[in-house]
Protein backbone atom coordinates (compact mmCIF):
# COMPACT_ATOMS: atom_id res chain seq x y z
CA UNK A 1 0.00 0.00 0.00
CA UNK A 2 1.17 3.25 -1.17
CA UNK A 3 -0.40 6.46 1.52
CA UNK A 4 0.07 9.81 -0.66
CA UNK A 5 -1.19 13.37 0.31
CA UNK A 6 -4.55 14.91 -1.76
CA UNK A 7 -4.25 17.52 -3.92
CA UNK A 8 -6.94 20.11 -3.26
CA UNK A 9 -9.51 19.01 -5.85
CA UNK A 10 -9.29 15.48 -4.99
CA UNK A 11 -10.47 16.84 -1.25
CA UNK A 12 -13.50 18.74 -2.37
CA UNK A 13 -14.17 15.65 -5.05
CA UNK A 14 -14.29 13.62 -1.51
CA UNK A 15 -16.13 16.42 0.56
CA UNK A 16 -19.11 16.74 -1.88
CA UNK A 17 -19.95 13.00 -2.32
CA UNK A 18 -19.68 12.12 1.58
CA UNK A 19 -22.58 10.55 3.33
CA UNK A 20 -20.91 10.12 6.98
CA UNK A 21 -18.68 12.32 8.93
CA UNK A 22 -17.78 12.97 12.24
CA UNK A 23 -17.52 17.19 13.69
CA UNK A 24 -14.80 17.06 16.73
CA UNK A 25 -15.25 19.95 19.15
CA UNK A 26 -13.69 20.79 22.27
CA UNK A 27 -14.61 22.97 25.61
CA UNK A 28 -11.91 23.48 28.55
CA UNK A 29 -9.24 21.06 26.52
CA UNK A 30 -12.20 18.14 26.84
CA UNK A 31 -12.32 17.22 22.90
CA UNK A 32 -15.76 15.73 21.76
CA UNK A 33 -16.69 13.57 18.84
CA UNK A 34 -19.95 12.92 17.17
CA UNK A 35 -21.65 11.56 13.65
CA UNK A 36 -23.07 13.94 12.01
CA UNK A 37 -24.55 14.54 8.42
CA UNK A 38 -23.19 17.92 6.64
CA UNK A 39 -23.15 19.29 2.98
CA UNK A 40 -20.36 20.63 1.28
CA UNK A 41 -20.17 23.74 -0.69
CA UNK A 42 -16.35 25.52 -1.95
CA UNK A 43 -15.29 26.75 1.35
CA UNK A 44 -17.95 25.77 3.66
CA UNK A 45 -20.15 22.64 5.05
CA UNK A 46 -23.57 23.10 6.45
CA UNK A 47 -25.26 20.76 8.92
CA UNK A 48 -28.30 20.88 10.75
CA UNK A 49 -28.18 19.61 14.12
CA UNK A 50 -30.89 20.20 17.64
CA UNK A 51 -29.99 21.47 21.05
CA UNK A 52 -27.51 19.27 23.12
CA UNK A 53 -23.55 19.11 23.86
CA UNK A 54 -21.65 19.80 20.75
CA UNK A 55 -24.55 23.16 19.74
CA UNK A 56 -23.53 24.29 23.27
CA UNK A 57 -20.02 23.17 23.23
CA UNK A 58 -19.32 25.35 19.27
CA UNK A 59 -21.01 27.76 20.95
CA UNK A 60 -18.50 28.15 23.72
CA UNK A 61 -15.63 27.39 21.26
CA UNK A 62 -16.38 27.76 17.32
CA UNK A 63 -13.03 26.55 16.24
CA UNK A 64 -13.92 22.30 15.19
CA UNK A 65 -12.49 20.09 13.09
CA UNK A 66 -14.03 17.23 10.97
CA UNK A 67 -13.01 14.28 9.12
CA UNK A 68 -14.74 12.47 6.81
CA UNK A 69 -13.20 9.24 3.95
CA UNK A 70 -14.43 6.50 1.76
CA UNK A 71 -13.11 3.13 2.82
CA UNK A 72 -13.09 0.97 -0.10
CA UNK A 73 -10.53 -1.74 1.38
CA UNK A 74 -7.99 -1.91 3.93
CA UNK A 75 -4.96 -0.78 0.79
CA UNK A 76 -7.28 1.29 -1.11
CA UNK A 77 -9.04 4.51 1.33
CA UNK A 78 -9.04 8.44 1.29
CA UNK A 79 -9.74 10.58 3.92
CA UNK A 80 -10.20 14.35 4.24
CA UNK A 81 -9.64 16.53 7.72
CA UNK A 82 -11.20 20.07 7.99
CA UNK A 83 -10.37 22.95 10.55
CA UNK A 84 -12.88 25.29 10.43
CA UNK A 85 -14.93 27.73 12.30
CA UNK A 86 -18.34 27.17 13.55
CA UNK A 87 -21.31 29.60 12.19
CA UNK A 88 -24.83 29.02 13.31
CA UNK A 89 -27.66 30.35 11.57
CA UNK A 90 -30.50 31.90 13.60
CA UNK A 91 -34.21 31.60 12.48
CA UNK A 92 -34.90 34.56 11.71
CA UNK A 93 -35.24 36.46 8.50
CA UNK A 94 -31.62 37.81 7.73
CA UNK A 95 -30.66 33.92 7.86
CA UNK A 96 -33.57 32.64 6.11
CA UNK A 97 -31.75 32.22 2.97
CA UNK A 98 -28.26 31.16 4.50
CA UNK A 99 -30.99 28.11 6.53
CA UNK A 100 -32.76 27.70 2.99
CA UNK A 101 -29.03 27.21 1.51
CA UNK A 102 -27.73 25.00 4.47
CA UNK A 103 -31.09 22.43 3.95
CA UNK A 104 -30.69 21.89 0.06
CA UNK A 105 -26.48 20.70 0.30
CA UNK A 106 -27.59 18.53 3.04
CA UNK A 107 -30.92 17.40 1.09
CA UNK A 108 -28.35 16.41 -1.84
CA UNK A 109 -26.00 13.99 -0.03
CA UNK A 110 -28.51 12.99 2.60
CA UNK A 111 -32.27 12.44 2.10
CA UNK A 112 -33.21 12.20 5.93
CA UNK A 113 -30.74 15.06 6.85
CA UNK A 114 -32.52 15.92 9.50
CA UNK A 115 -33.74 12.30 11.23
CA UNK A 116 -30.26 11.94 13.56
CA UNK A 117 -30.78 15.43 14.75
CA UNK A 118 -34.75 14.61 15.33
CA UNK A 119 -34.29 11.61 17.18
CA UNK A 120 -30.99 12.41 19.17
CA UNK A 121 -33.15 15.30 20.67
CA UNK A 122 -36.21 13.34 21.02
CA UNK A 123 -33.78 10.44 22.91
CA UNK A 124 -32.60 13.12 25.11
CA UNK A 125 -36.35 14.29 26.03
CA UNK A 126 -35.16 17.76 24.46
CA UNK A 127 -36.49 17.71 21.22
CA UNK A 128 -38.30 21.36 20.16
CA UNK A 129 -38.57 22.43 16.59
CA UNK A 130 -38.01 26.01 17.90
CA UNK A 131 -34.79 24.94 18.59
CA UNK A 132 -33.65 23.44 15.39
CA UNK A 133 -30.07 24.58 14.67
CA UNK A 134 -28.82 25.33 11.23
CA UNK A 135 -25.16 26.20 10.76
CA UNK A 136 -22.11 26.25 8.59
CA UNK A 137 -18.15 25.32 9.01
CA UNK A 138 -15.66 27.71 7.30
CA UNK A 139 -13.38 25.84 5.83
CA UNK A 140 -10.01 26.86 7.24
CA UNK A 141 -7.62 24.36 6.41
CA UNK A 142 -8.28 21.01 4.48
CA UNK A 143 -5.79 18.29 4.08
CA UNK A 144 -6.17 14.86 2.40
CA UNK A 145 -4.51 11.21 2.30
CA UNK A 146 -5.34 8.28 0.02
CA UNK A 147 -3.82 4.99 0.05
CA UNK A 148 -3.85 3.20 -3.00
CA UNK A 149 -2.83 -0.45 -3.20
CA UNK A 150 1.25 -0.85 -4.09
CA UNK A 151 1.74 -2.37 -7.52
CA UNK A 152 4.39 -4.10 -6.38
Amino acid sequence: MLIQDMVQEDCEALLASATSWRLACSVENQPYIVPIHLGFAPGSLSGFATMGQKVDWMRQNPLVCVETEEVRSLTDWSSVIVQGRYEEFPDTEEYFKRRMQAQTLLEKTTPLWWQVGVESGQARQRFDRDHAVFFCIHIDKMTGRKAIPDPV
